[in-house]
């Protein structure tokens, strides 16, 4: 199972183009709802206005270097180690979702475009795909049955659901049939290679088409807002009170 292509059975009643296709239609799902949820909530406008009213208050004005600085703090703590997290285990599933989801979509592009009909293509894509999809289940269930905010601190039942679950009950519906289609698959029952193949592409096709109305678009928003409050704290225009933590970093409440 690991060190076959999960994507070759596929092949058998889909064409390798079409699943190309396919794929390139959800890149530009993704890249239309963002910039559909940028213009339509006005959070583009927000953006440009608070940048100019930062501009516009700061005390110190600030190089290259220092930019480049302040990314560098970013990307290290915000983005790559989910700094903005208190709590530990928020921050440990976060970031298995993350690197784990990252991982699956890169190979899955790559076994896609350059291994579409092999069955053996290069062992460490099979491989990764599917440690990424495990890792990126065992953080999202994780959190969806522990870590949600309305679960852990409003005592509701973990099966209740609202609209800012949507992204992480797509993703974890996607993942879920993805690997049950690549068991399936192994049985060679094609019946039944097609229903989860079908359930699959169904929750994948949502996971990436509701982009407008779900949280896939914070991993975009999220690295920006940290750079600018950085930038904000540095130069002398942040309206916010000074970090208390020991390491001088912020860590506000979480309520993703």
């Amino acid at each position: 199972m690991f060190t076959t292509n999960p994507f070759a059975p596929l092949t058998d009643f889909v064409s390798p183009g079409l699943i190309q296709g396919y794929i390139v239609l959800m890149v530009l799902a993704v890249a239309i709802g963002t910039a559909f949820d940028l213009l339509r909530d006005k959070k583009l406008t927000f953006f440009l206005q608070e940048r100019q009213r930062t501009k516009a208050a700061a005390k110190q004005p600030l190089g290259g270097a220092d930019m480049a600085a302040i990314a560098a703090r970013t990307l290290a703590h915000d983005i790559a180690t989910f700094g903005e997290f208190c709590n530990r285990q928020r921050r440990v599933s976060h970031a298995l979702m993350f690197y784990g989801f990252m991982t699956y979509l890169v190979t899955t592009v790559a076994m896609v475009f350059a291994y579409p009909t092999a069955t053996h293509p290069p062992v460490v894509l099979p491989v990764l795909w599917n440690l990424g999809a495990l890792m990126t289940l065992v953080g999202g269930y994780w959190f969806f049955f522990f870590l949600r905010v309305n679960v852990v601190h409003d005592g509701q039942p973990p099966w209740r659901l609202v609209r800012a679950d949507l992204f992480i009950v797509t993703l974890l519906a996607s993942l879920t049939f993805a690997l049950l289609f690549e068991w399936v698959a192994m049985a060679d029952n094609p019946v039944t290679t097609r229903v989860f193949a079908g359930l699959y592409l169904l929750f994948t096709t949502l996971l990436f088409v509701s982009v407008p109305w779900s949280k896939f678009a914070h991993m975009f928003y999220k690295p920006v807002v940290a750079f600018q409050k950085r930038v904000e704290a540095a130069d002398g225009s942040s309206d916010l009170p000074a970090p208390t933590t020991a390491g001088g970093e912020r860590c506000p409440p979480s309520h993703t």
